[in-house]
């Protein structure tokens, strides 16, 4: 009974390995990545409804539907250690910030996420965990 418990136990733990090279994944770095999974699927939710299906080539919609991808690509290979998806999903939080200048609050709001989720990602120990990963060969 005991040994179940514990096994149960090991297997949810977090911070996990990373498959491979036995690089423990910060937890900052696992909770941020899932924020911007997260943020992207909802927001593809929320803005799918904008789609027509008598204009289904309206730009606007198009684009804001690919910015929410771009949101879970980040969030899932940041959970792979890419350091490029590192930079990207930072970059990701500084267009909000300079398309949320017509709103104080907004502005407020994703300058914040910015500079919380910047210090995150680019201190140790997620910013040694970001040059630790090697690209793999294909």
């Amino acid at each position: 009974m005991m040994m179940g418990s514990t096994r149960r136990r090991e297997r949810n733990s977090i911070p996990q390995k990373i498959p491979g090279d036995g690089q423990t994944r910060p937890v900052s770095v696992a909770i941020l990545s899932w924020i911007f999974i997260a943020a992207g699927i909802l927001g593809l939710a929320f803005h799918a409804q904008d789609l027509r299906l008598r204009f289904p080539l309206q730009y606007g919609v198009w684009l804001i539907l690919l910015i929410r991808v771009l949101a879970i690509i980040f969030g899932v290979y940041m959970l792979l250690g890419r350091n490029w998806a590192r930079w990207g999903g930072l970059l990701w939080l500084a267009f909000h910030v300079v398309i949320s200048f017509h709103s104080l609050r907004q502005l407020a709001v994703h300058a914040l996420l910015l500079t919380i989720f910047t210090y995150f990602l680019c201190t140790s120990p997620a910013a040694e965990y970001f040059k630790s990963q090697k690209p793999r060969a294909a």
